[in-house]
């Protein structure tokens, strides 16, 4: 039976309650402490936005954890990718995790500046092998090392919610990876398929301090919730926190798919819950929506302008996209509204604690 730990939490126990939960799930059955880890950072923003990428706190509660359980930090290798419209290297200053690598000697690798190697899966895909037909690229650092991954507890616009199996989408694809928005459940699917290849050990510990909810995985509005999980079942770990959000895990496809095949438990009344179980009776009530680039996204790619999908996102002039997604998110809804989320976040506990960083 799968096992997720879910505890709740607070600005001044934090990382005693990060050590707690991954001892709870049982990382040390999973993690070889003589081996390269990875840390799969989870960046959705090169600005720092509430909610939206790993917060200070839980990348260090984790390598705290690590640390003092006898890993080496020249050992822990935090990664992270770039998409369009983010910059690794800049937004490890903006969230604060800069002070983080610095204080336990770890040296940040931003996955722009490793080799990516065409690797040959044997797993039978859904989708991605058609999506690249030419190859699936990954980074090389990836083959053979196990991995931590550190996404937060939000909703997101294509995928209804994101989280440990959606961050692999950022480490595992290159640049180009939005042609998979297409088929983003399928491509979801694929991607558990493609780690559990890839990697002797997967960890997972999601932070739903401050969770996101709304339009996805940037716009969002964000909600001091005080739960932090984790587990070696990514899809259970999605679940749960499906879950505690207010959806049913086993209508949201890319859970459904992952279920039937038997890569990972989605239906909760079979996991494992460990720690404070009665946080899997709470509904948060949150609801998914599209912002207006990801409305536009589906409407070029599966809705009324599917007919200028090829002229507009595969071909030379798809530049327009990143270019329209950073003014409307960097150059309006940010200083716009997003500001003023911000301000009321800086009011709270979690703001405060973001303040010391």
């Amino acid at each position: 039976m799968s096992k997720v730990a879910v505890l709740r939490t607070s600005p001044p126990t934090v990382l005693r309650d990060y050590q707690k939960l991954m001892h709870l799930a049982g990382y040390r059955q999973v993690l070889n402490s003589n081996k390269d880890l990875l840390l799969k950072l989870n960046l959705s923003w090169t600005k720092f936005y509430p909610a939206c990428s790993t917060p200070p706190w839980e990348l260090e509660g984790v390598v705290k954890t690590l640390l003092e359980d006898g890993f080496s930090s020249d050992k822990i290798i935090p990664v992270e990718n770039k998409t369009v419209v983010t910059n690794p290297r800049k937004g490890a200053v903006n969230n604060r995790w800069e002070g983080v690598f610095g204080k336990y000697g770890l040296r940040f690798q931003p996955l722009t500046e490793v080799e990516w190697i065409k690797y040959k899966f044997k797993s039978h895909f859904l989708k991605i092998h058609k999506i690249f037909p030419g190859g699936i690229y990954i980074p090389q650092m990836f083959v053979g090392k196990q991995i931590v991954h550190l996404p937060t507890v939000k909703t997101h616009g294509h995928s209804t919610t994101t989280g440990a199996i959606k961050n692999s989408f950022g480490g595992l694809l290159k640049e180009v990876r939005h042609y998979c928005h297409k088929y983003i459940h399928e491509v979801l699917v694929d991607l558990v398929l493609m780690q559990k290849e890839l990697h002797p050990g997967i960890f997972v510990v999601m932070d739903g301090t401050v969770a996101g909810d709304g339009a996805g995985p940037r716009t969002m509005v964000p909600k001091v919730k005080n739960v932090i999980l984790a587990g070696s079942d990514s899809v259970a770990v999605d679940a749960v926190a499906a879950k505690i959000m207010g959806f049913d895990p086993l209508k949201i496809p890319y859970l459904k798919m992952c279920h039937e095949r038997g890569l990972g438990v989605a239906d909760v009344s079979r996991v494992e819950v460990v720690g404070d179980r009665e946080l899997v009776e709470e509904n948060w009530g949150f609801r998914t929506k599209k912002s207006l680039v990801i409305w536009g996204d589906q409407m070029l790619r599966r809705g009324g302008l599917r007919f200028l999908e090829k002229i507009a996102l595969h071909s030379p002039l798809w530049r327009w996209a990143p270019i329209a997604s950073n003014l409307y998110h960097d150059w309006f809804w940010y200083p716009v509204i997003g500001q003023r989320y911000i301000r009321e976040f800086m009011k709270t506990g979690w703001g405060e604690l973001f303040g010391r960083y």
